[in-house]
């Protein structure tokens, strides 16, 4: 990333947009560099923007999709590659942080339905961003692994014990019989 001064006012420049000719009420603070880590360590940001006022519910409908968009588009206007889009990171009134105690919560549910039963998990489709941060707090258990399945926005993880072969491999196996037996 370019010079996070530079960086964190073109951020700045976004929110000005929004703010005073876009007519919505928010109030943000931009943090760059240490500050602005995240406490957990899931994602790597270098800017960390916190919004909060009377419009910023708006940021968090629909499963915060504008927070989404708006970091998107930061990404972008930065020139960041992909695997660096979470080098900027938005947040209103601590949504993000509820969403990652929720990711937390589900996937020590989906932790305990496999050892307990010894069977898959499937968690609900989300987006990428949120499977990535799955796969992260999943990663700590070294006795279970995680994949990811489905198409676009139904796009979701799977939780397996370690050991246990999963369903492409098994249909992949299948074909491969099946081939052994065919007409000839």
């Amino acid at each position: 990333m370019q010079d996070l001064a530079s960086a964190a006012k073109q951020v700045a420049e976004l929110l000005k947009l929004l703010t005073n000719p876009g007519g919505l009420r928010l109030k943000y603070r931009i943090v760059a560099g240490a500050g602005a880590a995240d406490p957990d360590g899931l994602e790597d940001r270098l800017i960390y923007v916190d919004i909060s006022g009377p419009d910023a519910y708006l940021l968090t409908d629909r499963d915060g999709e504008m927070l989404r968009a708006l970091e998107h588009i930061a990404a972008k206007m930065l020139q960041l590659e992909p695997d660096e889009h979470d080098r900027v990171s938005f947040d209103a009134e601590g949504f993000k942080a509820e969403r990652a105690a929720d990711l937390r919560d589900m996937a020590e549910r989906g932790v305990k339905y496999v050892r307990d039963r010894e069977r898959p998990y499937s968690f609900d489709p989300m987006s990428s961003r949120e499977r990535r941060l799955l796969h992260l707090i999943l990663k700590q258990h070294e006795d279970l692994r995680t994949e990811s399945s489905g198409e676009g926005p139904r796009r979701f993880v799977v939780l397996y014990p370690k050991d246990m072969p999963t369903r492409e491999n098994n249909s992949s196996r299948a074909r491969e019989i099946a081939h052994r037996f065919r007409r000839r």
